[in-house]
């Protein structure tokens, strides 16, 4: 009696709803794109007597981004706040586009799709807060976290059951990789 491991089930699933019209939408996303406070962080911000900010990210969430990036979708953040920590934790899980002081986001995301040659289809946004939604109502997937304004919302096409800087990111990447059919063999290679 040795000690085995269990194998994976055939048909291993994320662990929340996913409607089908959402399924079908994630299908086609070769950008995924994060907004940081509220989305990679619960949104506090802690600054020092020296100016100095620190934020709080998921590890849970950077490890879904970084499986992401490894299943074919690319990932960028585009935020309207200027930080050196989100400059060293995006290089830390290989963002490749990162776009801060972004005062009016929609131009960068604009200018950011047609330098990757991308239809707005192909991308997806992830948000909390109404300054989002000028980019929200132009992706082919729009996704709030369970935290986010009513309006945010109201506008999205996926909640995440969790809130922003808590697992929200890693629950969106989950469900784009199980959209796009990676997710079991992204799952099987932990078992």
């Amino acid at each position: 009696m040795g000690t085995e491991r269990p194998t994976a089930p055939a048909d291993i699933a994320p662990m929340f709803d996913i409607d089908e019209a959402v399924l079908q939408r994630a299908q086609v996303i070769k950008l995924a794109i994060f907004d940081v406070d509220g989305v990679l962080t619960n949104g506090t911000l802690f600054m020092g007597d020296d100016g100095q900010e620190y934020k709080a990210f998921n590890s849970r969430d950077g490890h879904g981004m970084k499986m992401l990036v490894a299943n074919g979708v690319e990932t960028a953040i585009i935020t309207g706040r200027q930080s050196e920590v989100v400059k060293h934790r995006a290089r830390d899980i290989n963002i490749k586009y990162l776009h801060q002081g972004a005062q009016d986001k929609l131009p960068v995301y604009e200018q950011l799709i047609a330098e990757l040659g991308l239809t707005p289809e192909q991308t997806a946004f992830v948000g909390d807060d109404i300054v989002d939604l000028p980019i929200m109502l132009k992706t082919g997937l729009s996704v709030a976290v369970a935290d986010a304004h009513p309006m945010v919302k109201e506008h999205s096409h996926w909640v995440t059951p969790s809130a922003g800087g808590c697992g929200a990111a890693r629950e969106f990447c989950e469900m784009v990789m199980f959209a796009q059919g990676n997710y079991a063999i992204e799952m099987r290679r932990y078992l």
